[in-house]
């Protein structure tokens, strides 16, 4: 059975950048559903036994359209709001170290580079989605975005996804309005780097 990730920190332990509403919301409400919907499709095709980066990332062998379309569609919510909740903290250290730090600077330039160029990703993207940063199995650095609750592994590019930048309006909307670009910028402030580079070194070894 797949869980929902349960937070590491209070429902109002994010603000002022995340206010407990939107949290409460976002995941009580909105992961919960995705979650529970999951589990109910996993069972009905067989693959409940196969972990959630397994079933997205072998899609295809899915034969019944209706059961695809929608383990990509609650399945991607699911991993993906797991990824996201999972990456913030109150008290979050404010950059990289050892290999991730090496390989942004070595990608992209700076940190500061990093940033810019994915939340420009994410403040341009149309509509309902999110941005990423990926790695592959090497440590190559990537960033990307998708449409609705698509994801790296889903689409079959490859990649494992590092950070979750969600840009859906319910991420949002509550605190920030239609002023996305705000939003995004609160998202760096909790962003805990320390777990985004445990999760790298995880990835690459």
């Amino acid at each position: 059975m797949f869980e929902q990730i349960k937070l590491p920190y209070e429902t109002n332990a994010l603000e002022p950048y995340i206010d407990k509403e939107t949290v409460e919301t976002h995941h009580g409400k909105h992961h919960a559903t995705y979650t529970k919907n999951f589990n109910e499709l996993a069972e009905k095709a067989g693959v409940a036994n196969l972990s959630a980066e397994e079933i997205l990332a072998n899609l295809d062998k899915i034969s019944d359209e209706s059961l695809k379309k929608g383990l990509k569609n609650q399945g991607g919510g699911y991993y993906n709001h797991n990824l996201y909740f999972e990456m913030f903290s109150p008290t979050p250290a404010k950059a990289p170290v050892g290999k991730l730090a090496e390989a942004i600077d070595s990608t992209f330039g700076s940190l500061d580079a990093l940033k810019d160029r994915m939340s420009t990703l994410a403040a341009g993207q149309f509509g309902s989605g999110w941005a990423w940063l990926s790695c592959d199995k090497s440590g190559a650095l990537t960033v990307s975005t998708s449409l609705n609750q698509d994801n790296p592994i889903s689409e079959g590019k490859g990649l494992i996804p590092l950070i979750a930048l969600d840009v859906w309006e319910h991420a949002y909307y509550l605190k920030y309005k239609n002023l996305r670009p705000d939003y995004i910028k609160a998202f760096w402030e909790i962003l805990d780097w320390s777990k985004v580079s445990a999760r790298y070194d995880e990835i690459v070894g």
